[in-house]
């Protein structure tokens, strides 16, 4: 049994998909670990880190997959890394398979299982391997600190002998994980916090980390969520009477976080030019959803411009931007899964294809794009 751990390819990815703690986890189920020469360097690991715990170090991505049963990256692969990759393999990784069909499609040609690991269940038995939580929680806490940052004033209130400075106005829109986690660290900085989410069951949650919640709370609200416990479409009706709300809130902030994504669709814009065109000069928006689009109109991905004196900050691969740490946890996800897809006692791949956990993650397979979400038309 080969495990191979691969370098990633796009610009702007600085994660890797094993630690070292992971790869000594892998030994230990009887797999040999090779890894790809300078893979872990971004986030911190050197190949003799990784050397130091058994894996072997291969020159190239071609050399790395050669043979190997699992292959492991942050990203789905490129076509050249496909390439390389034997038929039958299984590719665990982040697969954004959402309008990616020609690159399904791909790896179904070279006959390769893929698992998403953001498709996995939110359930009991797969917390350890939600990968959409462990990466937002750093990302909304990275939101945080990158807006103090852009920010030329204090986040807390300071009284000193020349004077008090004003704690700062924290906005957060959008309270899942990453909403929670920027609420708690602004918190923690000293802000003044507020949140909104289309979702009721949120509130409390909201107002037990000491921000007040913001939102027009009528019958569409509260049957706003999905059983999977995601944000619904909102109607027309209900986005222009919160977005009334929302306009006059933002107007009187100084920070303004937003989370808002649905999956499989592009980002809802909350933030348009008007309401950025309403807030104080030096006021800063950082967008965590710029990759599909932006919750902010003015938005500029993976760039951070002024607007009329308001910074809005649109960095990519926020969890990119704690390396060390996103890839710590990414590490430990994918190890919590693809320890179930192996037999212990024998040491050797065994992939129960009815397990719920597979079925629900399990892109391609047999030649075939096998999701249900994903199939292509008949």
């Amino acid at each position: 049994m080969r495990i191979a751990v691969l370098t990633e390819t796009e610009a702007n990815e600085s994660r890797v998909a094993a630690t070292p703690d992971t790869v000594k986890k892998f030994k230990a189920l009887g797999a040999d670990v090779v890894v790809q020469a300078g893979a872990g360097l971004t986030s911190g690991v050197t190949d003799a880190d990784y050397e130091a715990v058994g894996a072997t170090i291969a020159a190239s991505p071609g050399t790395a997959a050669d043979g190997a049963d699992i292959v492991l990256v942050v990203r789905r692969p490129e076509s050249a890394v496909i390439e390389v990759i034997k038929e039958g393999a299984i590719v665990v990784a982040i697969m954004d398979p959402y309008g990616a069909q020609d690159a399904l499609a791909e790896m179904a040609g070279r006959n390769i299982a893929g698992f998403a690991m953001e498709l996995m269940p939110r359930i009991t038995r797969a917390q350890v391997m939600d990968v959409l939580s462990s990466q937002a929680n750093l990302a909304g806490y990275r939101a945080v600190i990158d807006a103090a940052a852009e920010y030329g004033r204090a986040m807390p209130m300071m009284m000193t002998a020349a004077g008090t400075i004003p704690a700062a106005r924290a906005f957060v829109m959008g309270a899942g994980v990453a909403g929670l986690q920027a609420i708690a660290t602004a918190r923690r900085l000293g802000a003044v916090v507020s949140a909104t989410d289309v979702r009721p069951a949120v509130k409390e949650q909201v107002e037990s980390l000491g921000a007040k919640f913001i939102a027009v709370e009528d019958e569409e609200f509260r049957q706003a969520e999905t059983a999977g416990g995601y944000a619904k479409e909102m109607s027309a009706e209900y986005k222009a009477k919160q977005a009334e709300l929302v306009a006059a809130h933002i107007a009187k902030q100084d920070l303004v976080i937003t989370t808002a994504l649905i999956p499989g669709r592009p980002a809802p814009v909350l933030i348009d030019r008007a309401m950025v065109e309403s807030m104080k000069p030096g006021s800063v928006i950082v967008d965590l959803a710029v990759e599909r689009g932006g919750n902010c109109e003015l938005s500029e991905p993976g760039d951070v411009i002024e607007h009329q004196g308001v910074k809005i900050v649109g960095h990519l691969n926020m969890p990119g931007r704690l390396a060390a740490s996103a890839s710590s946890l990414y590490a430990k996800n994918l190890y919590a899964f693809v320890e179930t897809l192996i037999d212990k006692e024998a040491k050797a791949i065994a992939v129960n294809w009815e397990d719920e956990l597979v079925k629900a993650t399990l892109l391609t397979r047999d030649g075939a794009i096998v999701h249900p979400n994903f199939k292509p038309d008949a």
